[in-house]
């Protein structure tokens, strides 16, 4: 995201990010923590998806019983 410099953090940046983008004002900008600016903005929310292999899992602990009955198919 480029919010930090050779010689540190882009203030002004941030400040635009948290102030304008975010509707925040200075107070509530200066009082965030790093971590809860970061959790504001995005960076590094949500998980990897579900892999493949993870479907399987769930696909066999937990059967699709309607979809079963209706196409006459029964796992075995």
């Amino acid at each position: 995201m480029g919010m930090m410099t050779t010689e540190g953090f882009d203030w002004p940046a941030l400040m635009r990010i948290g102030m304008k983008g975010l509707g925040l004002k200075p107070h509530e900008f200066w009082a965030l923590t790093p971590a809860e600016f970061l959790i504001l903005i995005g960076a590094g929310s949500g998980s990897a998806p579900m892999g493949r292999a993870r479907l399987d899992e769930l696909s066999k602990a937990y059967p699709d019983a309607k979809a079963e009955a209706r196409s006459g198919v029964t796992q075995g």
